[in-house]
């Protein structure tokens, strides 16, 4: 199964690092693909999983990353704030790794 999820606030490879490692931790998922320029998380899960959607669309907000269009005001702005930590957390991480 796999699952396409448009996200607010992805702006460099340190943020898809961070998403990529964030949505990993979960079992079910096998892979996970971040295009950077249109801002989309591609989620292939290892079989089927019911509420899969929804849950990932959780944990990317979590990480700052809300689905596009359901962030506003201050919601939105709390998103960035987090957003902006994840990709510089995501950043380290790369150059740790390299």
């Amino acid at each position: 199964m796999n699952i396409k999820i448009q996200v607010e606030n992805i702006k460099c490879g340190g943020c898809a690092s961070s998403i990529r490692k964030g949505l990993m931790n979960d079992n079910r998922v096998s892979e996970v693909e971040v295009d950077i320029e249109q801002g989309i998380v591609n989620i292939q899960l290892t079989g089927d999983a019911e509420n899969a959607h929804d849950d990932f669309v959780a944990v990317l907000l979590k990480m700052g990353y809300p689905e596009s269009g359901t962030a506003e005001g201050i919601a939105a702005a709390k998103a960035k704030a987090k957003s902006f930590v994840s990709c510089a957390i995501g950043r380290v991480d790369n150059m740790v790794n390299k």
